[in-house]
């Protein structure tokens, strides 16, 4: 269901709720490790980003789609995917990559299920974009472009797109927390006060990209925002993310931020 202004996406059939960490790209594993591993029936699982949309062409994703579709069916499980940084922000506008098990989903979406509702913000900033944009244009120069069909374009596989930062919609925010009771946040980075503090893999990155640092700094900036303005809801009891690779979790003013290692779930219960 659209609202004007943001989607609402609904689950009654749904019996859990699950956070998964960054996925890079190991769709068909994160299926396994859900139905085949861990027997999960019924259930909704959320990837916090760096899902891995935009590195192979467009029909790739179809097929991990048609690969994995009878297995989701049986378990009546769904995945929703939310934009991270390693990820074509294209993908996420609720109806490229739209399945009925499988979706990705517009930053500032509502999702409701299990009696509970949740708001997903994507986006980060890649420490490594020198790296990635380096590699990327080394491979264009080896290979042939035939010219693409106008709109496909930006479907084009690649390494890095511009368009990775998390974004403070303030009027946006403003309004879904008017109109939604709020319980449980999925991003893909977190506000500063969060771990990971530790910048000493931002520094190896800094010295070849002397605006990483300060962009970082707002990327963490901007989360705050996004923080101290569902702060006001008092109805916030869960903050889940992932992007460092790392887990841990903290109770900070009564909100349990939770941040999410590769591939690993947690259970909002």
């Amino acid at each position: 269901m659209n609202n004007i202004d943001y989607n609402i996406y609904e689950f009654p059939e749904c019996e859990s709720i699950v956070i998964s960490g960054d996925i890079h790209g190991d769709f068909n594993l994160l299926v396994n490790k859900m139905c085949v591993q861990y027997r999960m029936e019924n259930t909704l699982l959320i990837v916090a980003g760096d899902c891995g949309f935009g590195f192979q062409n467009k029909d790739y994703y179809e097929n991990i789609v048609k690969r994995n579709t009878k297995r989701m069916n049986t378990a009546n499980n769904w995945i929703l995917f939310v934009r991270g940084n390693h990820d074509n922000p294209a993908y996420f506008d609720g109806k490229t990559f739209k399945h009925k098990r499988f979706m990705a989903i517009p930053d500032y979406s509502i999702i409701k299920a299990c009696g509970h509702t949740l708001l997903c913000i994507g986006g980060a900033i890649s420490i490594d974009r020198s790296y990635r944009i380096n590699a990327w244009e080394q491979i264009q120069k080896k290979r042939y472009q035939p010219s693409l069909e106008m709109g496909k374009e930006i479907y084009e596989p690649n390494y890095y797109w511009p368009n990775e930062k998390p974004v403070f919609n303030s009027e946006l925010l403003g309004k879904i927390m008017s109109e939604q009771p709020i319980d449980s946040v999925i991003t893909h980075t977190s506000p500063s006060f969060c771990e990971l503090q530790n910048k000493n893999g931002l520094s190896e990155w800094s010295s070849n990209d002397t605006q990483l640092a300060s962009d970082v700094q707002l990327e963490r900036q901007t989360m705050d925002s996004i923080y101290y303005s569902l702060k006001e809801s008092r109805t916030i009891t869960h903050w889940c993310y992932g992007h460092f690779h790392q887990s841990w979790h903290s109770d900070i003013e009564g909100i349990l931020f939770k941040m999410l290692d590769i591939m690993e779930f947690y259970e909002i219960k």
